[in-house]
């Protein structure tokens, strides 16, 4: 019966399909709840806080993955990678892991110590040190995980004079709060933790810069990004994901596509599921 079974969801649903549903199929397992698609999760600063905004990063990628993944944002204005470390067990508590987890953070530790925003400040070998705890704990948690890291985005230190300007901000128009070549150190340690624990990495500092009149066709405030830089986000992590076993066009479709399914008979299309129900309940 079960052999009669699976070729009937080799005729219905193709093999990718059968495959992705094995982790996505939602039914009641050893007492918890199997998400219906594969997760990827988007963990950092307001640079990710913000990315499901209009023309946001997060936004791009979840529209990449409609119907595939469910793109989830956990990021969090203002905080470093010291604060990081306390949110990872709240974070990250789910037994069944992302598919993939996005890890971007380093403006915010990359502030100048002393300055106005000096309690966001993390000396930069600790930032390092910090990241990799955090990528230690999810391939702990999630040992299948692709973890992507990206670094802090340039800094354009005239803009966020502008911004600060616009708010009569004496005390951040006189000391900078953040400078490019010190961002960029922690940019650079970024690059070398991927380097040596083999994650991909994408250098945002760097892909930023290549562009003439980068300031302010990338960055609304100086740090933020504008749509124009989402898009490079977007377009750089899709660059990475392309080359893995979870880039969009490799994952199927969370059900069949309505061509799929006959309007006399539209039950004919579902049947695998609840076969494949009937065995991982066994």
């Amino acid at each position: 019966m079960l052999t009669e079974g699976f070729n009937l969801i080799q005729n219905e649903a193709s093999i990718s399909r059968l495959y992705c549903l094995k982790v996505k199929i939602n039914l009641q397992r050893n007492g918890e709840e199997q998400t219906m698609r594969p997760e990827i999760v988007l963990f950092g600063d307001s640079l990710t806080e913000q990315s499901f905004s209009a023309g946001g990063w997060g936004a791009a990628l979840a529209d990449t993955y409609s119907r595939k993944a469910d793109v989830l944002v956990r990021g969090y204005d203002g905080y470093n990678t010291r604060w990081a470390l306390i949110l990872l067990p709240h974070v990250f508590s789910s037994k069944q892991g992302p598919v993939v987890v996005t890890v971007f953070f380093g403006a915010n530790d990359a502030t100048i110590l002393g300055g106005r925003l000096g309690r966001l400040h993390v000396p930069v070998e600790e930032y390092k040190d910090n990241l990799k705890t955090i990528v230690n704990h999810l391939k702990e948690c999630y040992p299948t995980s692709l973890v992507v890291l990206i670094t802090p985005p340039p800094v354009d230190e005239e803009g966020r004079k502008e911004y600060a300007r616009s708010f009569d901000d004496e005390e951040a128009m006189e000391f900078p709060e953040r400078t490019n070549e010190v961002t960029g150190l922690y940019a650079t340690k970024c690059l070398e933790l991927a380097n040596e624990m083999g994650l991909h990495a994408i250098d945002l500092w760097s892909k930023l810069q290549e562009t003439e009149g980068w300031q302010k066709k990338f960055l609304s405030d100086g740090v933020h990004l504008t749509p124009e830089g989402n898009a490079i986000v977007h377009q750089e992590l899709q660059k990475v994901l392309n080359e893995t076993s979870v880039s969009a066009a490799k994952l199927p479709l969370d059900f069949p596509h309505h061509s799929k399914i006959d309007g006399k008979c539209p039950e004919k299309a579902f049947q695998y599921l609840s076969l494949l129900s009937s065995h991982y309940l066994i």
